[in-house]
């Protein structure tokens, strides 16, 4: 009959299931792929959670040629073939699978790396650069490990290939530690953010304004506007003063007063300070003190705080505190001091 004719050691029949086989594995896979992308992007749509975007972008990243190669896999294991092509049909299976495992996780890091991207512009547009070179040392390390995989199913022995791009790695990671030192510094940077663009920062005895945060270096323009450039990992070793997250700024400033003040002025003093501190609106005082005798005035000393960190806001303030000081001051007869030196001279009788 038709359907016993042998052919490459299986029947007409045989041929004919396993390849309704293929076409009906084929054509599952297909409709399972649409129908879970369509349920999941309608989930995405609904939700804020970004696990079902990220699935429904791994699936649609799924090769026709990767449900062609299941298909055929499933088909050919009914069939009896000689054990060199069960063998290359085995390669061919894993050789795709593999594959498609590294589009699979490519398409996770783009989802990843797209979402990251799109945060760190609206907070920090310069660490965008910094997220897009990780993304790219990331798919390199993804394919370079697709590649041993392949080779490894191929039947090439890869351990001494593994032990040389082990060697070769350590070598060029020797020759370029500074550079490498910088980036992943710049990682640090991006990740831990102890600072951002727009920060106002003092670095030792330098400070400025953040302008630029890159893979190797971090731009400052300085209060007299001369730019500086600092490398990432010579910045991270330094201490670095934030300014920009100060909550409020603690502001301590003294002054005297001549020893011809009486106590009662002395004691005026302390009231006139507290009661003109309270009276700004962005100010919050903390202690007016006597504080020493000096070498030609009464000393106070003051202490407050500006709810409002900006410098322009404290130096307001200041001036504000100063000019009422000096008016209340010359109201009441208190002389403020300055270095004098008087002499005193013994008359002779």
């Amino acid at each position: 009959m038709f359907w016993q004719d042998v052919y490459f050691g299986n029947s007409i029949k045989d041929w004919t299931i396993a390849f309704s086989i293929i076409m009906i594995v084929f054509t599952v896979l297909k409709i399972v792929q649409k129908i879970a992308i369509s349920k999941l992007s309608i989930l995405a749509r609904k939700t804020e959670n970004q696990i079902d975007d990220l699935l429904a972008d791994i699936l649609a990243k799924t090769k026709i040629l990767t449900l062609l190669v299941i298909s055929f896999y499933a088909g050919l294991n009914f069939l009896n073939l000689k054990p060199g092509i069960i063998a290359l049909n085995y390669k061919i299976f894993i050789f795709v699978l593999i594959l498609q495992a590294g589009f699979w996780a490519g398409s996770g890091i783009n989802f990843w790396l797209g979402r990251a991207v799109k945060k760190r512009m609206s907070e920090d547009s310069s660490s965008a650069t910094t997220i897009s070179f990780l993304g790219f040392v990331a798919r390199v390390f993804l394919w370079s490990i697709v590649l041993l995989l392949i080779l490894d199913n191929l039947g090439v022995d890869i351990t001494s290939l593994v032990a040389g791009l082990g060697i070769g790695g350590i070598a060029i990671a020797l020759a370029l530690q500074n550079i490498l030192g910088d980036l992943f510094a710049s990682l640090s940077i991006v990740l831990d953010k102890p600072f951002v663009i727009g920060d106002f920062i003092v670095v030792d005895d330098l400070m400025g304004t953040i302008e630029h945060i890159g893979l190797k270096t971090t731009r400052i323009r300085s209060i007299s506007g001369e730019q500086m450039i600092f490398s990432n990992n010579d910045l991270l070793k330094s201490r670095i003063r934030n300014y920009k997250r100060m909550s409020e700024r603690r502001i301590v400033f003294g002054f005297g007063v001549v020893y011809q003040t009486s106590l009662e002025k002395l004691k005026l003093i302390d009231k006139i300070i507290k009661e003109i501190i309270k009276d700004q609106p962005q100010a919050r005082l903390d202690r007016v003190h006597f504080k020493e005798y000096g070498d030609f005035s009464l000393n106070f000393e003051v202490v407050y705080y500006v709810t409002n960190p900006e410098f322009g806001v404290y130096m307001d303030v200041q001036e504000a505190i100063n000019l009422e000081m000096f008016g209340h001051f010359q109201e009441e007869g208190i002389e403020f001091a300055y270095p004098t030196q008087t002499l005193f001279i013994p008359r002779e009788t």
